[in-house]
C-alpha cells in the first residue's frame, strides 16, 4: 500500500510503501492499535489508513483533548498532541458488534471516526493489517 494521505503522520507519510497481511483479519479481530487500512464504500478505488482506538461494546469519548474509552483516559504507547477537535466523540460513542473507532495520528489535521463523512469503521470494510515499511530504505521496518 501506498500512503496517500497525511493524517498518519509522523508514523507514515503520504508517499511510503505499506506491507499490508490481507489474511490477518480472517483468524483473528483488530486490536487496539493495530494500524489498519480500509474503505469506507463500495468505492474500491479510497483505501484509508487509520489506528484501532475503540473496539465493539467499548464507549469512546473525547475530552479535554484526551480519549476515554469506557470512562478511563487512554494512555497511548506514543507521543500524539492532545486533541483539539472532538467532534462527533465530544459526547460518548458506543461502538457497535463488527465495528471499530479510528483514529489517525496526527490527531488534529484527519478525518477519522470523529467525523460524519467517515465514522465508525465496520469490520466488511476493513482490507488488512499494516505491519512493515518497505520504502523509503530509512523507514525500512516494523510499522
Amino acid at each position: 500500500v501506498v500512503v496517500q494521505e497525511g493524517s498518519m503522520e509522523p508514523t507514515l507519510v503520504p508517499g511510503e510503501r505499506v506491507l499490508m497481511d490481507s489474511a490477518w483479519y480472517r483468524l483473528s479481530s483488530p486490536k487496539r492499535g493495530d494500524i489498519i487500512a480500509f474503505r469506507t464504500s463500495e468505492d474500491k478505488s479510497g483505501i484509508h489508513i487509520k489506528r484501532v482506538i475503540a473496539l465493539p461494546g467499548e464507549t469512546v469519548q473525547i475530552k479535554d483533548g484526551q480519549i476515554l474509552i469506557n470512562g478511563e483516559v487512554y494512555n497511548e504507547k506514543d507521543e500524539f498532541p492532545a486533541i483539539t477537535n472532538a467532534g462527533l466523540a465530544s459526547e460518548p460513542i458506543t461502538v457497535g458488534k463488527g465495528q471499530y473507532f479510528v483514529l489517525g495520528d496526527n490527531r488534529n489535521n484527519s478525518e477519522d471516526s470523529r467525523h460524519n463523512g467517515m465514522g465508525l469503521v465496520d469490520s466488511d470494510r476493513i482490507v488488512g493489517k499494516l505491519w512493515f515499511t518497505i520504502s523509503p530504505w530509512k523507514k525500512i521496518g516494523f510499522v
